[in-house]
């Protein structure tokens, strides 16, 4: 099955929360922040008004209470407008 968003609407999969600080100490998964920082897996179309500006495969950083999380063949998904999205990452 494939995810296909529709108008603006871009498809991230997050990347994994840092287990480990600078230092060295190891986080409990309680203590692991959530990152924004994500892989866009699908783009949408657009829109007349809204021109996509991120292609599949780019990394990105979006809004921290953006988007849908869904589930997908066990492997999870968020579906975020573009205008969620702050910036690519280089």
């Amino acid at each position: 099955m494939k995810l296909v968003p529709l108008a603006d609407r871009v498809v991230l999969k997050q990347l994994e929360a840092e287990t480990k600080t600078k230092t060295g100490i190891i986080l409990t998964s309680s203590a692991q922040e959530k990152p924004q920082e994500a892989e866009v897996v699908a783009v949408g179309p657009g829109t007349d008004d809204v021109k996509m500006e991120v292609t599949v495969g780019q990394k990105v950083i979006y809004s921290k209470y953006a988007g849908t999380n869904v589930k997908m063949e066990e492997e999870e998904y968020i579906i975020v407008k573009q205008s969620d999205i702050l910036a690519i990452v280089e």
